[in-house]
């Protein structure tokens, strides 16, 4: 058995018209740090909350380590929690926040210090053990929550959106931190996210759900590169895929402008046979404005008008309108271009993926 199982777990609340998670099965091996992405109400906090023990399973069971917990009370788990606010006592000093939960479980004097001070060190806050929360900066306080939660060495930590509350430096900071923080420590994580990018760079496997249901889990680039449906396309990865309506026959792919491109015999094979309207996706990368690529691909290149553009550093991203349908290309920093040049590009059809019409999952 896995060191976490869900199996079938459902949700409603009373009064409620649907459930607010549904059928969630899920095995996370121990050390696994697992992101669970989706957007605002798909139930993903909720879910974490049934593992904390915060909210009652409807239906279903879940296993800790062997044991059915559905029953057990939260302080029973062998769980330690970081949520998105802090929490932290205002009248305590940092070392005394670190220490309390400790101090509460009766554990002695002179373990609890041990703890705290190793906490105190791993976390970077010496200079700070004695300052209160007032006096900290975003990025201390939540190293402080942090600390709270490891000095309990317990086998499982949830984490609940814990970064939402700090600005873009400092997440990318405390990303980091709580990366390196599960390498040493190899506790098993569960995390909570709507930043698909924190789910991308810290997990090992990530789970996207959308109202309530799992879309799909898997490691990050197999959901970057092998997404199974539009939802899941179109939620992993910065700037979004690139969406088309498309009708294909044979081997020619028709945009609703009426522009169209060849599609080789790879690419027309993994339709197996599917023609009409399909919808087409390709991530912004995959969108190639340079001169080797224009050249391999002459023949089905396609022109445009740049409407708008994202100056980043290293790249760019390049707005325009093709095929009735806003478009992104991420291009690099050398190919700069202003609202209103002309651009040539070409689609690299091996990176195309399709879609049903209907259903909206991967063909």
């Amino acid at each position: 058995m896995s060191f976490i199982e869900f199996k079938n777990i459902n949700k409603k609340y009373e009064n409620a018209e649907r459930n607010s998670v549904t059928d969630f099965n899920l095995a996370i091996e121990e050390k696994e740090f697992i992101a669970f992405v989706g957007p605002s109400g798909c139930g993903k906090s909720t879910t974490l909350r049934m593992v904390a023990g915060f909210e009652e399973i409807t239906s279903g069971d879940l296993y800790i380590d062997g044991k059915r917990v559905n029953d057990v009370a939260p302080r029973d788990r062998g769980i330690a929690m970081v949520f998105q606010n802090y929490a932290l006592y205002p009248h305590m000093t940092v070392e005394k926040n670190i220490g309390y939960g400790l101090r509460n479980m009766k554990v002695p004097e002179a373990e609890v210090q041990k703890k705290v001070n190793w906490a105190i060190r791993i976390l970077g806050l010496e200079e700070f053990r004695t300052r209160k929360p007032k006096n900290l900066s975003g990025g201390q306080r939540q190293r402080v929550a942090l600390g709270r939660a490891i000095v309990k060495n317990q086998k499982l930590f949830l984490m609940d959106e814990p970064l939402s509350n700090l600005d873009a430096k400092l997440r990318v900071s405390m990303r980091n931190e709580i990366s390196k923080l599960h390498r040493e420590l190899g506790t098993t994580t569960i995390y909570v996210t709507h930043d698909q990018v924190e789910a991308m760079t810290m997990a090992d496997r990530i789970v996207i759900m959308k109202d309530g249901v799992v879309q799909q889990a898997g490691a990050p680039m197999e959901l970057y590169e092998h997404p199974v449906n539009k939802f899941v396309a179109g939620f992993i990865g910065s700037p979004q895929m690139n969406f088309y309506p498309v009708s294909v026959s044979g081997k020619e792919m028709k945009f609703r402008d009426g522009s169209k491109v060849s599609l080789p015999d790879p690419v027309a094979a993994r339709l197996n046979g599917k023609s009409g309207d399909l919808i087409m996706g390709i991530r912004g990368e995959d969108i190639k404005m340079d001169r080797a690529s224009l050249e391999a691909y002459s023949k089905d290149m396609q022109k445009c008008v740049v409407e708008n553009t994202e100056v980043m550093g290293n790249e760019n991203n390049l707005y325009f309108t093709f095929g009735g349908s806003l478009t992104v290309a991420r291009v690099s920093k050398y190919e700069v271009k202003m609202i209103g040049d002309p651009v040539e590009f070409v689609f690299l059809p091996e990176k195309m993926h399709f879609f049903d019409k209907d259903t909206e999952s991967a063909i």
